[in-house]
């Protein structure tokens, strides 16, 4: 109002507008000469999310950590020397659930290295432990519990041996359900570079993932899908090859229905690490490389390879990568829908957005020697278990 004034010549419209003139200089003159210290400070930045391990019970060399289908109460611990152990409500049960350390050859790289439940295990009570047995074989047998934590050991069945004698080393050794189906990760043999090629060779079970339904079925210990890879070409129980010693991995169950995929650390030799991220229909009749690959790169002849890694670690800050599972315990919201691993070598705890490639690796300033594995409890929460036998769980 007072600048149209102005325009049109109103005595009073003048005044206002010199009215204005010095309002605004008094405003320059406050500003100008206000305290440096009144000057509203930066907010600080949020604080990183505090993620810490806490242990939760000791064993003699923890090597697997799982929960049981119907069981949410308990937690079944491996231990390498060929004992399972169980917790109930987070506390140490004093007797061991299973005991075949008798069985069990326990040198290097050998020994008692995973259980497995069903999904029907609430109900049929069998459930299946991987070991190498005092031969340097192999092992995947079948006992049935006798209570909730207690096994029966003379209900030992045998499904499968794996003759494994060159080394004593290599032996995979991780087995997950999807469904009523076993899949099973075996080692290469160890002998340096695999010169045999049966890492390569879909007659021989070593360097392999397996598919089986394990459950008796007549005469025969265990029966093979017919949807197999390598049925009339190889041994049928063969679902992917070219692994070196894909000693950890886990399913991701959580994408969309009817999409598992499939989460995997396979140790490298003298320069890469490797992790690969698939869904599960792709990886059937996949070719992971080894030895004619290690992580990407070409160490013998060519081949026609289906499963590329999705990102490699390189030596020698690291040495025997450890998986790891894509985290879905929402009492972790900074690693929520992240892929959480480790390595024997570099023990801080690192976590990546599963499926990229080449993904931007972010650490979680959690430190834990020699980790042996990382596994899941009943309720997803985080667990690790280390080779001094310590089981430990993480919290935010």
């Amino acid at each position: 109002m007072a600048i149209r004034g102005e325009h049109e010549g109103n005595g009073s419209g003048r005044a206002w507008y010199g009215i204005a003139f010095l309002l605004l200089g008094l405003l320059a003159c406050l500003v100008l000469t206000r305290p440096a210290t009144a000057v509203e400070p930066e907010p600080d930045p949020e604080p990183e999310p505090t993620l810490k391990l806490t242990r939760i019970a000791s064993f003699g060399s923890a090597i697997d950590v799982r929960p049981a289908p119907g069981f949410p109460r308990l937690l079944f611990v491996t231990d390498i020397s060929g004992r399972v152990w169980v917790l109930r409500n987070g506390k140490k049960i004093d007797r061991p659930f299973l005991n075949i350390a008798d069985r069990v050859r326990w040198a290097s790289e050998s020994g008692m290295y995973s259980i497995a439940f069903p999904p029907d295990y609430a109900k049929s009570r069998r459930f299946y432990v991987y070991y190498v047995d005092r031969k340097g074989d192999i092992r995947l047998d079948e006992f049935r519990r006798k209570t909730a934590v207690r096994a029966a050991r003379n209900t030992m069945r045998n499904v499968l041996t794996i003759r494994h004698r060159a080394s004593d080393s290599h032996y995979g050794g991780h087995m997950h359900f999807d469904g009523n189906l076993l899949y099973v990760a075996t080692g290469d043999g160890g002998l340096p570079g695999d010169p045999f090629g049966w890492a390569q060779d879909p007659h021989n079970l070593l360097g392999k993932m397996l598919r089986i339904n394990p459950k008796r079925k007549g005469k025969r210990p265990y029966t093979v899908p017919a949807t197999n890879p390598y049925i009339g070409r190889g041994r049928p129980e063969v679902f992917a090859i070219g692994f070196r010693n894909p000693y950890r991995w886990t399913f991701d169950r959580y994408t969309s229905p009817g999409r598992t995929r499939l989460a995997l650390t396979d140790v490298g030799f003298d320069r890469f690490e490797e992790v690969t991220y698939l869904p599960l229909d792709e990886v059937r009749g996949a070719n992971f490389g080894w030895p004619n690959y290690e992580g990407r790169l070409l160490v013998g002849a060519p081949l026609r390879i289906a499963a590329m890694p999705t990102f490699v670690l390189p030596h020698p800050e690291n040495c025997a990568i450890v998986g790891g599972m894509v985290v879905r315990d929402r009492s972790l919201p900074s690693l929520l829908g992240r892929y959480l691993f480790s390595d024997f070598c570099n023990d801080e705890l690192r976590s990546v957005v599963p499926g990229q490639v080449d993904p931007e690796i972010k650490g979680t300033g959690v430190h834990l020697r020699a980790i042996t594995s990382l596994g899941e409890g009943p309720a997803g929460g985080v667990y690790a278990t280390t080779y001094m036998g310590g089981l430990y769980r993480l919290s935010e």
